[in-house]
């Protein structure tokens, strides 16, 4: 099997955020014991926080699916550095149940180690999300 550079798997990883249907091909690029957390509100915003795994992260992108309604996402920027990848974007949701547009610019900081994310980190104005989410 060839390793991916973090740039590759990282540009697929994209991809299968915008295209795929079965979220199990998103957290197929994830190593099973990711250290994977989105910091906010977890009892206002169910899809956030801390998620153990594939199945965690399948789940993670299951709950925003479910609960969002993507508008817009734009990677600005990328910066590799040895297994870390980071990536400036800005995005807009819309949340299902209260029709609240939420748009932030947002960093992804990301370890990629043999060809799978091990590590990720989303920033955001969680207060933002937390409120649209009211």
């Amino acid at each position: 099997m060839t390793v991916k550079t973090p740039q590759a798997v990282a540009e697929t990883f994209f991809q299968r955020i915008a295209t795929a249907e079965d979220v199990n091909e998103i957290a197929a690029l994830v190593s099973e014991s990711v250290d994977w957390l989105v910091a906010g509100n977890t009892q206002l915003v169910p899809w956030i926080g801390r998620k153990y795994g594939r199945k965690g992260v399948a789940e993670f992108y299951s709950q925003i699916r479910s609960h969002l309604s993507s508008e817009h996402f734009e990677i600005k920027d990328i910066l590799i550095k040895d297994k870390r990848l980071v990536a400036i974007g800005e995005l807009a949701s819309r949340v299902k149940k209260t029709q609240k547009l939420i748009e932030t610019e947002f960093v992804l900081d990301m370890f990629i180690d043999n060809g799978l994310i091990t590590r990720f980190r989303m920033f955001e104005d969680s207060h933002a999300v937390s409120e649209a989410c009211r």
